[in-house]
């Protein structure tokens, strides 16, 4: 038990570190918002990688799942996390953020299948977090999906960090041809254009859970080799 209260205590002390990183950068510097709540976003995502190397029980992750979708909607009411919801637009995504990872942890770490849960995580992090970052600084042609307005730049990265994380999850635990470059392009499209439907934050949702589930999937139902 003493080992499991040591493995949850680095998690938090990670997840901790990142929040109270961004909330010293809004208090202290004039860090674009959206800046800080991407360090944020990016940051406090790489907790699925602790909890799957140090095997931490699904029900730790879920309660931490609850507790941080209750602590998120209380903070779009009361000023809690000022750092991560002073974005100046209307948005539920820190709340599907939490969310999402209590669904994966609570799927994938059923079956014994972490890698899953991994790929979802890490792709809605990485994938959109830098999406945003690159789409916002350097993109010079937008479009418009359903009056969503995206760049190609951001989707374009979108594409491929979707593709580079799901690709070395996917060659450190199964590493054949299929799983390696087949898989992670259509897992790398669905992402990214579930991404360009990002209305109301929900992408931080359907994001991690249909790159994850389109990848078990896949995986289920393509040959094991080539």
């Amino acid at each position: 038990m003493s080992s499991l209260w040591f493995k949850i205590a680095i998690a938090g002390v990670w997840v901790g570190a990142i929040v109270l990183i961004a909330e010293l950068l809004h208090l202290y510097t004039s860090t674009d918002p959206e800046k800080i709540r991407k360090v944020v976003h990016i940051g406090t995502g790489q907790v699925i990688l602790l909890a799957w190397w140090l095997e931490i029980p699904a029900w730790v992750g879920i309660t931490a799942s609850i507790l941080a979708s209750v602590v998120t909607l209380l903070s779009y009411k009361f000023p809690i996390l000022p750092g991560i919801n002073s974005v100046g637009r209307k948005s539920l995504g820190t709340f599907f953020y939490a969310a999402s990872i209590g669904i994966l942890v609570a799927w994938f770490w059923a079956i014994e299948q972490p890698q899953y849960a991994a790929i979802g995580i890490l792709v809605m992090t990485w994938g959109d977090g830098l999406a945003a970052l690159i789409g916002q600084k350097y993109g010079k042609h937008p479009y418009k999906i359903g009056g969503i307005q995206k760049s190609w730049e951001g989707s374009l990265t979108m594409a491929l960090v979707s593709y580079l994380v799901a690709s070395l999850i996917l060659f450190a635990v199964e590493g054949n041809i299929w799983q390696v470059y087949v898989v992670p392009i259509a897992v790398a499209l669905i992402a990214t254009g579930l991404e360009a439907f990002s209305k109301l934050g929900v992408d931080n949702i359907t994001v991690p859970v249909g790159s994850a589930a389109l990848c078990f999937f896949l995986m289920e139902i393509l040959p094991s080799s080539l």
